[in-house]
């Protein structure tokens, strides 16, 4: 039976008028109000969110997890129906499929001042097959208007309870009341883990309780993990249930901003982590009570570690492959590029091997631990130190305390001398320490033979370059006509030849002449596109259709011509989550303005240079006249990936400098 909350009637402080949280029980006050009375910009708000999760052992199946979902929530205008849509991931990966039933939904909007209620039919469910590892029960709320009120529950249950699912308590949008818990036998002690900045308010509560169990005849014990032993005796355990509640209210929006990365690293939430089992008579059993124990149980498993010790499959290949080869560092790329070209990607993330290594090699595909395992096991066989580094995509969250589960993928970390390089086979257009974007997530860990581990930076540390020279000449009819020559390094060459190598010239063209406005492109070539170990160059000819702007007898020139930063990229008053730049940068722009006949220089922006505090960044300005020709250099740099939000108010300072210089004119006057 659905768990329903004992607050029939509850003063919520973001409200005017009780609410009674029941299921059916909306009020016609919540389908009236037209905005979110502490958040009125916002497009919906959950009224309420209940998630109650329990943990009950059943004598043919073992223990279950069971969570069960109730919520209500507000739409106030079209923008906020996505919320009328929930998607339900169920793992499918392993022996037993987790389910989710007992779906109940009900759409409330006012019609000529009553009450009317559109309850969700089966024909609004649906389920999809997301990958080979997890499917989604989704559905969709029924007659959706501006003003109405959603309520829905459901109820999920899965036989994997290593660790819960992130209870959620902070969204994109207002929560006004969420109540949540969660019930476990003593025997299964979790570790409670907080995220975000919300302060919670946890309870936690322990009550007596019992079980039915069965033995073997002659057993003193029972063993409740296992499901299959001859069932010849009933017995019954007295055990204390240890519970955690959390209720909470008022909770404001967090929001995605500029250079946020995954905004939801930064939401409030809980996690329950499995740390040990201790059932009665065995012995206790450590699951993830640290990161070397975590590091190990992860090693210790045969579609991990256990894919690093087979070599012969692939020996004579790689022997042809460092032939004659004596430095380490060449072997090393030699070898990343055998695994790079031989392999091909399914698509699939992982930190454990799906097809295994040598059935992967066989195929020529597989998932990225098939792949980056295999590296590992090809780099140690040629000599190099080296070994899985474990990582969490962006959007996979920031794995901040001991888990197997925070950890969706495996890269390889390759040791010479004093530096430890890391590479993705995967990617075939990366490099050594040359990672995708999504990659670029805080740290990943890396797992040595001996059970030992330690984290890595996933962070460049050299910058990525952007070097541009530009040529210019400003017509008589006020169109600007130039040629640019573009040098690019480190991520910005990968974001360059992942966007545009596959492309045709006219796309890339159009893709060019797509990143600014006003613009005409002809002549644009691509260097090195395929050559990941040299700079990416880019030309094109272009002719700029505004930018030079004629009052009177003046022309008001735009320096940067389309280069130019248009508008502050920080426009919040404050910052609570770090801003992740995903690599530090350098971007230096050369550019000579030709002055038209018949025109002279009246004035030209002021040269300047700016420091962020603790060199977090710079940027230089400098503009010259020499004979008939303006000069403008600027160099920005950026140093640091991520920079805390102590620091926002700097660099949202910062930008507005550099913004404001940019979009300086340099004045003409007519002769």
């Amino acid at each position: 039976m659905y768990k329903i909350t004992l607050l029939a009637f509850l003063l919520v402080a973001s409200t005017a008028f009780a609410q009674d949280f029941r299921f059916g029980k909306v009020s016609i006050e919540e389908l009236q109000e037209e905005a979110h009375p502490k958040d009125p910009e916002s497009d919906a708000a959950i009224l309420y969110r209940e998630q109650y999760s329990h943990l009950d052992y059943y004598q043919n199946s073992g223990f279950r997890l069971t969570t069960e979902v109730f919520e209500r929530i507000k739409i106030y205008n079209s923008d906020g129906f996505e919320w009328a849509t929930q998607n339900i991931p169920l793992y499918t990966g392993g022996s037993e499929n987790e389910s989710v039933g007992k779906i109940k939904g009900v759409t409330y909007t006012l019609e000529g001042g009553k009450i009317e209620e559109t309850k969700l039919r089966n024909d609004g469910i649906f389920e999809e097959e997301r990958n080979k590892f997890y499917d989604v029960k989704k559905f969709t709320m029924p007659n959706l208007k501006p003003g109405c009120v959603i309520e829905f529950q459901y109820q999920m249950t899965s036989p994997y309870y290593s660790s819960i699912d992130e209870i959620r308590l902070q969204e994109e949008i207002p929560v006004n009341q969420v109540d949540v818990s969660f019930y476990a036998p003593e025997w299964l002690v979790y570790q409670l883990h907080r995220k975000g900045l919300l302060p919670l308010n946890v309870e936690e509560t322990s009550q007596a309780d019992r079980i039915n169990y069965s033995v073997r005849q002659g057993s003193s014990t029972g063993n409740f993990q296992t499901r299959d032993r001859p069932r010849l005796e009933t017995r019954t355990v007295d055990f204390q249930r240890k519970g955690y509640k959390v209720t909470a209210s008022d909770i404001p929006a967090m929001r995605e901003e500029a250079f946020s990365s995954n905004i939801d690293n930064y939401k409030a939430a809980l996690n329950f982590e499995l740390s040990f089992t201790n059932f009665p008579g065995e012995p206790l059993q450590t699951v993830s009570s640290s990161w070397e124990a975590v590091s190990k149980s992860i090693y210790d498993s045969d579609n991990f570690g256990g894919q690093l010790n087979s070599t012969r499959f692939f020996d004579d290949a790689i022997d042809e492959v460092i032939a004659g080869v004596a430095s380490p560092s060449e072997k090393l790329t030699r070898i990343f590029e055998f695994v790079k070209q031989k392999m091909v990607w399914n698509k699939y993330i992982g930190i454990y091997a799906d097809e295994g290594v040598k059935e992967a090699y066989k195929n020529g595909v597989g998932n990225s631990a098939d792949i980056n395992l295999m590296l590992v096991s090809m780099l140690r066989y040629a000599g190099i130190d080296a070994n899985p580094v474990i990582l969490s995509t962006r959007d996979n969250g920031i794995p901040v305390y001991p888990t197997r589960n925070g950890f969706n993928d495996v890269i390889a970390g390759a040791k010479l001398g004093d530096h430890t390089y890391l590479l993705d086979a995967t990617n075939k257009k990366g490099a050594p320490d040359l990672l995708d974007e999504n990659l670029l997530n805080w740290n990943g860990r890396m797992i040595r033979e001996d059970g030992s581990s330690e984290w890595v930076s996933l962070y460049p540390s050299a910058h990525a370059t952007e070097s541009t020279l530009i040529s210019t000449e400003i017509n008589a009819d006020l169109t600007t006509t130039g040629s640019l020559k573009s040098r690019y390094t480190g991520n910005y060459g990968l974001l360059f030849r992942k966007k545009f190598g596959e492309s045709s010239q006219d796309d890339q063209l159009k893709a060019f002449e797509g990143m600014y406005s006003g613009i005409e492109l002809n002549g644009l070539a691509l260097e090195n596109l395929d050559n990941v170990y040299e700079p990416l160059e880019v030309a094109y000819n272009f002719e700029l259709l505004s930018g030079i702007e004629e009052v009177g007898d003046k022309l008001y020139v735009s320096p940067l011509m389309h280069k130019a930063t248009d508008e502050n990229p920080f426009k919040s008053d404050e910052r609570l989550h770090p801003i992740d730049f995903r690599y530090p940068w350098k971007d230096r722009y050369i550019i000579n303005i030709k002055i038209p006949e018949g025109y002279t220089v009246e004035s030209i922006p002021e040269s300047v240079l700016y420091n962020m505090t603790d060199k977090l960044a710079s940027f230089a300005y400098r503009v010259s006249q020499s004979g008939n020709s303006i000069n403008i250099s600027t160099d920005f740099s950026l140093n640091s990936s991520i920079i805390a939000p102590d620091y926002y108010q700097d660099l949202k300072k910062f930008y507005e400098m550099i913004v404001t210089k940019q979009n300086e004119k340099i004045v003409l006057t007519k002769i």
